[in-house]
């Protein structure tokens, strides 16, 4: 006879991990406990040898769809002579180290009970059990009991009381278990909050097909919902959320729909139907049936498929609605009752509401795949707050991210547990809730940091934040700590190539960072190379306005002489522009930067694509569909011939303007840019490790979402032999940012 005690730390509550304890216990004639504790799951096990050791080897092996078993502690203990295996009551302790489970979609058994006619729970818009639903958005505390998220005030009737004490049941200790008896219900709401009579979700379809827009309480916060296919619902959802062009995400009823609006591959399917249940960006087929203003200048649509039960209940297999955020653009997504209808309802013109708390907002999740590859654009909702592993263990580390796509991440051990998306901290509702969250995280976790890691931007609310704390601070560089991500993803311990390519990062002289070639590991890095510096002509105006940063490049190419060419950016200049590129040229309101972003601006300006922006990225953005369908050539550049090497692109915007005067078409040309970026890039790759010796290459920085450059660089740099790494578990863009910015503190730590 032999008894062991088992500690198991993972994502082990919440997902049917002691059901599924307490039933090995049964087959393999074992006694004991099992439960719950702050710190994962605890278990007691007695029996013949044979048998004991049969049941440790199947807790790690044959889990439970959702668990994550990261870690088995095994301790011999005296034999007790118990004569049954029991599911005891959670104990909580002051040091809290168990993790939190992602909320996760709806679960194909469950969804079959909710279609079923003669089922209790039929066409019930909250039903779950211990393989599907909300967690994270729900939970108070550790550990995960129902007392300890926004359950608590629905008490179960005794049938759910039944299942949830029935360990041979789906929905044993399942803790947002509840049925219509029992459990919360959805209310449809005029504007105003006056509550409708009806069967709701039949009521929020005939709104949605008469042309409404409908705020939707989901999960993790409100969507705004519209009928994709009737562009004066689009249009009008668009005037009123105050969001131009950038394009909405849709949530379509089947993947058969899907399939009728885009290509999908076979790793974009498994992404679609997969327990997280991301928007995920997909090529757009010809000849479909949306809204023109749905996606405005862009091949590509962010498409998700139901999460939720709610959703499954409003859409049907053909539907293909908007599914936006529900918020202001630019403002947090709204997940409390009453803001939902201060705030929304200048949008909505009904919301379908429902009366279980969301404890935690939470977005909805971005992927995509560039070659065979997962590249996560915006993590949220499905992954947050899962940890990601890291090599060594460090002390408890705070890193804040930097200003815009904020997210933070907090380090305890070897895991980093990195927040849901946050959004711009300029804005201020943005702001309280990341200082919410913080704390939030704090507590679940059980973590007070010993150090905060912040961005040297002196204007960073993030970066003010982390000086305010009192405790140790490090300031780490932007563009490392964009590389520094990477190599903590692929735990890489030396010196690498690393090309950071982004729009803007503070840099080490004081001006403005983006286009860098560094030497670089955990701990430092090295400035080989960088984009040669521009001026950014009125400052900040010129992110906005890419058409002033070009007419700089083209005065100085040619002189004021250049406004009378017959080019639509000269055609729409805007009145004062040649004072403008004077006072540029004088340095007056205009800081220098080397961002690789403003290049693709420039060429964006030049070949008359885009004038101004409504959102970061559009003018790449627009370039890249341009230019994604042609083989273009490589136009000249320059690289100087010593280090740090600057790599200039006047002649590459010379040769532009010369093809387009004389009738090359905009999108060979755009075809030409981006062929040019990708051998400069690879050229310098190729000088740096001729220099160096260094044959691993880091790739990270918001311009790696370009498929084209990544997809040629990757491409090229393989072939002449070199490894090349890119973020597959984090953003490459500034919402991977605190995930460097902590391994860069977590490494200067371990070498102190």
């Amino acid at each position: 006879m032999q008894r062991l005690a088992i500690h198991i730390r993972g994502i082990v509550q919440g997902v049917g991990f002691r059901p599924f304890v307490y039933n090995l216990a049964q087959r393999y004639h074992v006694t004991g406990w099992v439960l719950n504790n702050s710190q994962g799951v605890e278990i007691e096990a007695e029996g013949d040898s044979p048998a004991v050791l049969r049941f440790l080897e199947e807790l790690s092996i044959s889990t439970p769809p959702l668990a994550v078993v990261e870690e088995v502690i095994v301790n011999p203990v005296n034999l007790h002579g118990d004569t049954e295996f029991i599911i005891r009551y959670s104990r909580e302790e002051t040091q809290k180290t168990a993790w939190v489970s992602p909320d996760v979609a709806t679960c194909s058994d469950c969804l079959r009970e909710m279609t079923d006619p003669e089922n209790r729970r039929y066409r019930y818009g909250f039903i779950n059990c211990t393989n599907c639903g909300p967690r994270y958005s729900i939970i108070k505390d550790v550990p995960y009991d129902r007392a300890a998220t926004t359950m608590n005030t629905f008490p179960m009737c005794p049938s759910c009381q039944a299942e949830y004490d029935n360990p041979g049941d789906r929905r044993f200790h399942a803790q947002p278990n509840a049925c219509p008896e029992c459990g919360p219900a959805f209310r449809l709401l005029t504007r105003e909050g006056t509550p409708i009579a009806c069967d709701v979700f039949r009521e929020t379809r005939q709104l949605i097909a008469a042309g409404n827009i409908v705020a939707i309480k989901g999960i993790g916060g409100y969507h705004l919902a519209c009928d994709a296919r009737q562009e004066q619902a689009v249009s009008q959802l668009r005037t009123r959320k105050i969001r131009e062009d950038k394009p909405f995400a849709l949530m379509c009823g089947s993947i058969e729909r899907i399939r009728q609006l885009c290509n999908v591959s076979k790793e974009e399917e498994i992404l679609l139907t997969s327990a997280s249940r991301p928007i995920v960006l997909l090529a757009k087929k010809a000849g479909s049936d949306l809204a023109q203003s749905v996606a405005p200048d862009t091949d590509f649509l962010g498409v998700m498929l139901p999460y939720a039960p709610v959703h499954w209940l409003l859409l049907e297999d053909q539907d293909v609605w908007v599914m936006t955020s529900g918020n202001i653009s630019d403002e947090p997504i709204v997940y409390k009752d009453q803001e939902a209808l201060q705030l929304l309802g200048r949008i909505a013109d009904y919301f379908l509401v429902h009366n279980r708390e969301i404890f935690q907002q939470s977005d909805d999740s971005v992927v995509r795949i560039v070659g065979s590859r997962r590249q996560i654009l915006r993590r949220s909702r499905g992954f947050a707050p899962k940890p990601i592993k890291i090599s060594q263990e460090i002390p408890s580390i705070l890193a804040v991210g930097g200003e815009a796509k904020n997210t933070f991440c907090l380090v305890r051990g070897s895991f980093a547990f990195m927040s849901s998306h946050m959004g711009d901290l300029e804005n201020m509702a943005t702001y309280e809730a990341y200082l919410a969250a913080i704390e939030h995280y704090k507590q679940l976790f059980s973590i007070e940091p010993a150090l905060v890691a912040y961005d040297w931007h002196p204007e960073y609310l993030a970066s003010k934040y982390a000086l305010s704390l009192p405790i140790s601070h490090l300031g780490v560089q932007h563009h490392h700590a964009h590389i520094a991500s990477v190599l903590a993803e692929h735990d890489i311990c030396e010196k690498v190539i690393g090309v950071a390519f982004d729009g803007t990062g503070y840099g080490c002289d004081g001006t403005l960072w983006g286009g860098e070639f560094l030497v670089a590991d955990s701990t430092d890095f090295v400035r080989l190379g960088h984009c040669k510096y521009l001026p950014l002509p009125g400052g900040a105006k010129a992110i906005k306005e890419p058409w002033r940063i070009a007419a700089w490049v083209l005065y100085n190419l040619y002189g004021k002489e250049f406004a009378a060419f017959d080019i639509k950016l000269c055609h729409n200049l805007s009145p004062g522009w040649e004072l403008m590129v004077q006072a540029a040229a004088k340095g007056i309101n205009a800081p220098l930067t080397s961002s690789a972003g403003r290049l693709f601006d420039i060429a964006a300006g030049i070949l008359g694509i885009c004038h101004t922006i409504h959102y970061e990225g559009q003018g790449a953005i627009a370039l890249e569909r341009a230019g994604h369908k042609q083989y273009g050539d490589v136009l000249p550049y320059e690289i100087s011939q010593t280090s740090p090497y600057i790599l200039d692109f006047m002649l590459t915007f010379a040769a532009l303007t010369e093809a387009l005067r004389k009738g090359s078409s905009v999108d060979f040309l755009a075809a030409c840019f981006h062929a040019t970026i990708a051998d400069a890039v690879v050229t310098m790759v190729k000088k740096i490790q001729e220099d160096t010796g260094i044959r691993k290459v880091a790739l990270s920085g918001g311009v790696w979402q370009n498929a084209t450059i990544l997809r040629k660089v990757f491409g090229i740099l393989q072939q002449d032999g070199m490894s090349v790494y890119t973020n597959e578990l984090v953003p490459p863009n500034d919402g991977g940012l605190a995930f460097g910015q902590a391994a860069v503190a977590g490494a200067c730590m371990r070498k102190r």
